[in-house]
């Protein structure tokens, strides 16, 4: 499991990220750079990283359950996911 910390920033970035969205759309659309440099940096959606909603871990995620792909192969073999089944031939 990741780092409660980095889990916690990641959050604070999206919030970050939503409370700039329309300013940053704004000055984008205005052509306004100088004033997008002194948005806070971590205002930006790049910066996000998307993360496992159970474990926070970074790699492998699959962003339609929004789980990565551990949890995801455990959970399909537990029958949490619905519509999922094991394939065997």
């Amino acid at each position: 499991m990741a780092k409660l910390a980095l889990i916690t920033r990641d959050k604070k970035k999206a919030d970050l990220v939503a409370r700039y969205a329309k300013k940053r759309q704004a000055l984008k659309e205005a052509g306004d750079y100088a004033a997008l440099d002194k948005l806070p940096r971590s205002s930006s959606a790049v910066r996000i990283r998307k993360r496992c909603k159970l474990t926070g871990r970074p790699r492998g995620y699959m962003s339609k359950f929004g789980v990565c792909r551990n949890v995801f192969r455990q959970m399909a073999s537990d029958g949490k996911i619905p519509g999922l089944t094991k394939a065997s031939w």
